[in-house]
């Protein structure tokens, strides 16, 4: 009698990722897993993610080794039965890669609507990616200091259910403008607000990660209005303190090890950070004009491990929704700055997390701000 097979496929992560490598099994041939067991690390050019089982059995194949890179979509390995024969897991995996590998490779093809696209905004040019539609108002999210949309990888495809959720690259990171003018959060902001009525948007839900939470609080500030209610992420501009080593390190780091240093600061759990994630970085500050960006975000923003902008104040002032998600293991930005919140803020420390909780803890997160924004909205 036939059995119960399930493929395991190389995930799509978000409407941006077309390939990702195995970097290893974490389950071996002819062990037993149960739903949500993590089976494998997947690695992209963002992060090393675990993959977790789709579904209860034994791990009967592993179709593809460690260190291969795929498309979206191809067969990685299968699950079964224990007593699955091994002819039925051959017509199984040949039947799959005829019928089904074509149909895999044509998903992971961009439509118009989720792929970046420029956006001039105020002299600048932005770097845009729109997804999702509905009811909710729009979601805007803000990456932080050296990153990209990238950031949401992990975040903006799973968040976009019921709204229109948009990522861009912040002035001088990505595929942005590298001119960042001052350098300065105010100078940041008022890009943001410019970015929202060049799209038509009048208002939004802001979240914005470490950096980028400043930059929100900021457009919370100055232009009220078009922010319906705010996540903050590790945000910066909450405490006095930042890792200074860090944003010198980071800014300056030029070689792969010495970058790598730096972006494991970032993580709790060190293996997260891959080659591919690494050598994206590398590429991105070869970038002409893109290092001199960041000193210069660096020198308007910090004074050695100290923060220029305090804006706590702008939270006990204001009257929208706030809500704030801390890694409990944070290096760059500590979270016991979350103790200092106003109790109206809804916080959330997240264990065994660094300063990345959207993509340590992505599932969590994302749980977390989708039942926030349902909320708001009622």
């Amino acid at each position: 009698m036939a059995q119960t097979l399930v493929a395991l496929t190389m995930p799509k992560f978000g409407l941006a990722m077309t390939e990702g490598k195995l970097a290893s099994w974490t389950v071996d041939v002819g062990q037993a897993t149960k739903q949500g067991d993590e089976l494998a690390d997947i690695e992209t050019s963002k992060i090393t993610s675990g993959y977790e089982s789709p579904a209860a059995g034994v791990l009967r194949r592993q179709v593809a080794q460690a260190g291969e890179t795929l498309p979206v979509g191809a067969l990685i390995g299968v699950l079964a039965d224990a007593d699955a024969t091994e002819a039925e897991l051959d017509a199984f995996i040949t039947k799959f890669q005829e019928e089904q590998a074509p149909q895999a490779e044509s998903d992971t093809a961009e439509g118009p609507s989720s792929a970046p696209h420029p956006v001039e905004v105020a002299g600048y040019t932005l770097n845009v990616r729109e997804v999702g539609s509905g009811e909710g108002l729009p979601l805007l999210l803000v990456h932080g200091f050296g990153g990209d949309i990238g950031n949401w990888l992990l975040t903006q495809d799973s968040l976009a259910k019921n709204r229109k959720v948009i990522a861009f690259d912040l002035p001088g990171h990505g595929a942005s403008s590298k001119n960042v003018q001052d350098g300065s959060l105010a100078g940041l902001a008022k890009v943001v607000a410019s970015l929202l009525d060049a799209l038509g948007v009048s208002k939004a839900h802001v979240m914005g990660h470490s950096l980028g939470g400043g930059v929100a609080l900021t457009v919370l500030r100055d232009a009220p209005e078009k922010v319906a209610s705010l996540t903050l992420i590790a945000p910066a501009t909450i405490g006095t303190h930042v890792n200074a080593d860090f944003i010198t390190g980071f800014t300056e780091a030029e070689r792969n090890r010495a970058v790598q240093h730096e972006l494991e600061k970032l993580v709790y759990n060190k293996a997260l950070i891959g080659r591919k994630m690494v050598d994206a970085v590398v590429r991105a500050r070869r970038l002409d004009g893109a290092r001199d960006a960041l000193r210069t975000i660096a020198s308007a923003c910090f004074d050695n491990d100290r923060q220029r902008d305090a804006l706590l104040p702008v939270l006990e002032k204001t009257d929208i929704p706030v809500e704030v998600i801390w890694g409990q293991e944070d290096a760059i930005l500590s979270a016991d700055a979350a103790k200092t919140l106003p109790d109206k803020v809804e916080v959330h420390v997240l264990a065994e997390s660094g300063h990345l909780p959207q993509m340590e803890k992505a599932a969590d997160v994302n749980k977390i701000v989708e039942e926030f924004l349902e909320k708001s909205e009622k």
